[in-house]
C-alpha cells in the first residue's frame, strides 16, 4: 500500500469534522479566559505589528535541537540540561501566544492547530520529564525522553508549518495596494451615491474597497481584513478614543478608518488606506497612500 504523504495527513486533519466539538469547547474557553484588551493584543503581536508566536517558537526548537546534538557527544550533560531548561522556559510564552492566535482562526485551521498543539505540548512534557531524569542522574533515560520529545516536536512543527504556509494563518490577507494600483488619482464613484455614515463595497479594477462617507469626507480602505480576509464593509462602525473605527465581522479586528491602523487584534498589520478627494462635479477620487 502507498504510504500517505505528510501533507495528505495534514489535509485529512483539516477535513476531520470529529475535531469540531473539542475545538469549539476549547476556543470558547480561551475567549472567555482571554477577553479583548491590551493583554490579548500583546499576545497577538499588535504592539509590534507582527504575529509573535512564530518567532517565539525558535527558542524551544533551537534549544531542544541543540541539546539533541550535545547528547550525541561525551561530557555534555550539564550543557544539555541548561538548553532543555531554556527551551521549557521559552515554551511558556510560545504556547500562550499560540493559544491566543488559535482562538481566532477558521474552523479548518483550528482543527490542524489543535493537533499541532497536542504535538508540541507532548514534546514539552517529554522534555520536562527528560530534565527531571537528568537531574536525578538517569542520563540515558533523559536522553531517550529527549529524543522522543524531539520527534513529537518535529511532528507538531510540521503541522505548524502547514498552518502558516498552506492555510496562511498569521499571514497578511489585505491586498498589497502599492503595486496593484497605478500612480495618480482614480475615479471611484459619485458622492451622491454614498450613504452617509454607512460603509459600502466598491471596486477599483479588481481590488475590493471599503468606502465610508462621513458628511463631506470619504474614507477608503482595502476591504479584505488583514487577519483572514473578512469583508470589512459588512462590519460594525464604532468610536474608539473619538476615532471612527470598523470592526471586522469575522474575528473582531478593529481598524481606524482614517489610516487603517490597528486598534484591536487579532490583526497585527495596518489595513491599506487611500487618499480621497471630491471633485466639483461630485466625483470621488482615490489614490493609495
Amino acid at each position: 500500500m502507498r504510504r500517505a504523504h505528510p501533507v495528505e495527513l495534514a489535509e485529512r486533519i483539516e477535513l476531520n469534522g470529529g475535531l469540531d466539538r473539542p475545538v469549539r469547547a476549547l476556543s470558547e474557553a480561551v475567549r472567555e479566559a482571554l477577553p479583548r484588551g491590551p493583554l490579548k493584543n500583546l499576545l497577538h503581536g499588535v504592539p509590534v505589528g507582527h504575529p509573535v508566536h512564530a518567532p517565539l517558537t525558535d527558542l524551544p526548537i533551537g534549544a531542544w535541537s541543540s541539546a539533541a546534538v550535545l547528547d550525541l557527544l561525551p561530557g555534555t550533560e550539564k550543557a544539555s540540561r541548561v538548553l532543555i531548561a531554556a527551551g521549557l522556559a521559552g515554551a511558556v510564552p510560545t504556547a500562550l501566544t499560540g493559544i491566543a492566535d488559535w482562538s481566532a482562526l477558521h474552523r479548518e485551521q483550528q482543527r490542524v492547530g489543535l493537533i499541532h498543539a497536542i504535538g508540541t505540548g507532548t514534546a514539552s512534557i517529554l522534555y520536562a520529564a527528560s530534565l527531571l531524569a537528568r537531574v536525578r542522574g538517569h542520563h540515558l533515560t533523559g536522553k531517550a525522553l529527549g529524543f522522543t520529545g524531539l520527534t513529537a516536536l518535529f511532528a507538531g512543527g510540521y503541522l505548524g508549518g502547514h498552518l502558516a504556509f498552506r492555510q496562511a494563518a498569521g499571514a497578511n490577507h489585505a491586498e498589497s495596494i502599492a503595486h496593484l494600483v497605478p500612480l495618480g488619482w482614480h475615479d471611484l464613484c459619485q458622492m451622491e451615491d454614498l450613504p452617509n455614515g454607512w460603509p459600502v463595497h466598491h471596486t477599483l479594477g479588481y481590488i475590493d474597497l471599503f468606502v465610508l462617507r462621513l458628511d463631506d469626507d470619504v474614507r477608503v480602505l482595502a476591504d479584505r481584513c488583514a487577519h483572514l480576509a473578512g469583508p470589512l464593509h459588512q462590519g460594525r462602525m464604532v468610536r474608539v478614543d473619538d476615532d471612527v473605527c470598523v470592526v471586522c465581522p469575522w474575528h473582531g479586528s478593529t481598524f481606524r478608518v482614517a489610516d487603517g491602523s490597528v486598534v484591536d487584534g487579532p490583526a497585527t498589520g495596518r489595513q491599506p488606506a487611500f487618499d480621497t478627494r471630491v471633485l466639483e462635479n461630485g466625483t470621488v477620487q482615490v489614490r493609495p497612500i
